[in-house]
């Protein structure tokens, strides 16, 4: 399988995923402004929406979306307990979390790095934003990770997220349960690796 990925864009979650499932995969850089890939190409062929991460299968058929292709990856390595069986209770629970990650984290984010957004726009955005994070943080209270105490995909989706806030200049600062999660998703070897590998860490 390759991996399509721009450093630190929600990419990097289906890449600590992949790291953790032991699967083989490589993993192709996409400038994202530009869509070049590092190896050569216009991203845009490989994916019309021109967004990352792009999954590129043996077959050479392709999925997109962050929440999808973790729970691919998920279901291509049941061993690595990556996500409840598809079908439980426990399952739908992590999709939840997925869902919510990306339409009321993820998305929240985009006015945030949106050239020309003015300061009251960013204000707002974050304002919205924070709401979010304040639900999160009630939830993490206690809790070592989104679903308990095994870290799933949802982890890996809301640690990348979530990292976002240093390169949007805000911080986690009045939220101490979502600092305090961070440093525990960010010290799991996989993460560590999926870090080092996109010029991170």
């Amino acid at each position: 399988m390759k991996l399509y990925v721009s450093p630190g864009a929600c990419s990097l979650a289906p890449h600590i995923a992949l790291i953790i499932s032991g699967l083989p995969f490589t993993v192709e850089r996409v400038n994202l402004r530009t869509k070049a890939i590092a190896g050569g190409g216009d991203f845009r062929e490989i994916n019309d929406k021109g967004s990352v991460p792009a999954l590129q299968l043996d077959d050479g058929k392709l999925l997109t979306e962050a929440a999808v292709l973790l729970q691919y990856i998920a279901d291509q390595a049941p061993g690595a307990n990556l996500a409840p069986a598809y079908g439980s209770f426990a399952r739908y629970q992590v999709m939840e979390w997925l869902n919510f990650i990306a339409t009321e984290v993820h998305k929240r984010f985009t006015p945030l790095f949106t050239p020309g957004c003015t300061e009251e726009g960013r204000a707002a955005a974050w304002t919205a934003l924070a709401r979010s994070l304040d639900y999160l943080a009630g939830k993490l209270e206690g809790g070592a990770f989104l679903t308990g105490s095994e870290f799933t995909i949802a982890d890996a989706y809301l640690f990348t997220v979530l990292n976002w806030t240093q390169f949007a200049k805000f911080d986690l600062n009045d939220w101490p349960a979502l600092q305090a999660y961070q440093a525990r998703v960010a010290a799991i070897p996989a993460v560590q690796e999926a870090m080092r590998a996109e010029g991170l860490a």
